[in-house]
């Protein structure tokens, strides 16, 4: 959030820098929810950043800190995928753009009893499990990306084959800021395209 909040700064969108302070409130106080992400996407000239946040439990399979080899090896490959963005997020060809920055940490919070899951994911069955929840951790893995577009004009589309790598994932929620002003978008498993047409 660091980065996408100074650039948009430095645009000049102030409300853009005071919703995503609401939304950052939010998802550390608000319910952990499995299935969904976020991906704010900013474009100034040339220079295209990206961040993405996604429950741990979407992405590795388990939510808790790695505790036996084959956990820790997981998310060392999760790591490793997702510091490759191109092959997750697809840009045009026709734009040029080349990574420059890719940063993977895992963030990690404890909760209470707040425990929610996306309408899209799977039903969970916590019967007496559920106490389990109250100071559960939850993780979550967060990335920051940097883009130099040769052609950002030609950044008209977006695809998605991080829904196809990750099967816990089932939405991004999307936001868009370029000097045209600020655009909100829901991308899913079954739309996995994002059009960008107008707003760049």
């Amino acid at each position: 959030m660091r980065i996408w909040v100074g650039l948009a700064a430095s645009m000049g969108l102030a409300a853009v820098v005071a919703d995503v302070g609401q939304a950052q409130e939010h998802r550390e106080l608000g319910p952990h929810v499995h299935g969904r992400g976020t991906l704010n996407i900013a474009l100034e000239g040339s220079h295209l950043s990206m961040e993405f946040e996604a429950p741990g439990a979407d992405i590795v399979g388990f939510e808790h800190p790695a505790s036996t080899p084959e956990q820790t090896a997981a998310v060392e490959k999760a790591k490793k995928q997702l510091a490759a963005p191109q092959r997750l997020f697809l840009l045009p060809d026709s734009a040029g753009c080349a990574l420059t920055d890719a940063k993977v940490t895992i963030e990690s919070e404890h909760h209470g009893d707040e425990h929610d899951h996306d309408a899209d994911d799977h039903d969970h069955d916590h019967g007496s499990a559920a106490p389990d929840h109250a100071g559960h951790q939850h993780s979550a893995f967060h990335a920051e990306y940097a883009f130099d577009c040769k052609a950002p004009a030609r950044l008209v589309t977006m695809g998605f084959d991080y829904f196809k790598r990750y099967a816990g994932a089932q939405r991004l929620d999307v936001t868009v800021i370029t000097p045209k002003g600020q655009s909100s978008f829901e991308v899913t498993r079954d739309k996995p395209r994002l059009d960008l047409g107008g707003i760049i």
